[in-house]
């Protein structure tokens, strides 16, 4: 679902400023941060502040059409909201800043279990992996 639609179903109005910021998150992808989304908009047009541009960010993740992500580095990242039952966790490199998404069931049900044998309702939750990846590893001759 477009952001429009879920931003329009948790009760917001759709202007044409929040038409083009939904419009440049979704061109963007995962893990976006205001400052770069702001300097597409500004592009696009150029009249929009970064205020206004923060506080459409902040409120789709109010609305829980984006999420907001920090990953270590002092930049908070936005992604999209994929829907129930559509998770997925982060890697993320502490020397490039590379995001790297993975999907695995098993973590998902061990998380699960351990929410159960503490009779603990979970809610949400969210694993973030931080180390170095694949290519920072290589290039300092580390494996």
């Amino acid at each position: 679902m477009k952001l429009k639609e879920k931003f329009k179903i948790a009760g917001q109005r759709w202007t044409r400023q929040r038409e083009i910021i939904a419009g440049v998150m979704e061109r963007c992808g995962e893990h976006v941060s205001a400052e770069e989304i702001y300097r597409l908009v500004k592009e696009e047009a150029p009249e929009i502040g970064f205020a206004t541009v923060y506080r459409t960010l902040r409120l789709m993740k109010d609305c829980g059409v984006l999420h907001k992500r920090e990953f270590g580095d002092g930049r908070a990242r936005f992604e999209a909201h994929r829907g129930e039952g559509e998770h997925h966790d982060h890697l993320i490199c502490e020397e490039c800043g590379r995001v790297i998404e993975f999907e695995n069931r098993e973590i998902e049900e061990l998380q699960r279990y351990v929410a159960k044998k503490y009779r603990f309702q979970m809610n949400t939750h969210r694993l973030d992996i931080f180390g170095r990846c694949s290519v920072c590893r290589k290039g300092n001759g580390s494996k």
